[in-house]
């Protein structure tokens, strides 16, 4: 697959380098072999929902871990059962690190595991700061009315 040089646009961008991050950390993620296979949905109006096919494995095998504006999803493998003779083995039981960029205000609520998946729900909780607000417009006086003579001599 072609590699991009995104440097170019860091020498003459300001400001947008997360952009630039996570186009680079977009083509990269398309490199891997996409184990384990995940689903996300849309929950609501700002809720989001991960579901993980990890088979096989138990809470303990597996780390939810969200830093700054990156979800990272790790899973240690399991020893095979000792003296197991497999003639097909088809269910991957590997190690795996997984990492979702996130919006801002993007958090992580929960997550659960349930019949082979591990599921992550996420909501967007905007601050009330950040939020559109709407402002009233009021009748006021002309700007000329508001102007008071304090001290008017003949020049």
């Amino acid at each position: 697959m072609a590699h991009f040089d995104f440097s170019p646009f860091f020498r003459s961008t300001v400001g947008f380098d997360r952009i630039a991050d996570l186009l680079d950390d977009a083509l990269r993620a398309s490199e891997t072999d996409g184990y384990p296979p995940y689903n996300i949905e849309l929950a609501g109006d700002n809720a989001y929902r991960i579901t993980m096919a990890v088979a096989g494995m138990t809470e303990s095998d597996l780390n939810v871990v969200q830093h700054e504006n990156t979800l990272i999803v790790g899973g240690k493998a399991r020893p095979a059962p000792e003296g197991a003779q497999f003639l097909h083995r088809g269910i991957a039981g590997r190690a795996f690190e997984r990492r979702f960029s996130l919006a801002d205000f993007v958090k992580v609520t929960g997550a659960s595991l349930a019949n082979g998946l591990l599921t992550i729900d996420l909501v967007r909780e905007v601050p009330e700061a950040m939020k559109p607000r709407t402002i009233q417009i009021g009748a006021s006086q002309p700007a000329a009315a508001k102007v008071q003579t304090i001290d008017a001599k003949a020049a």
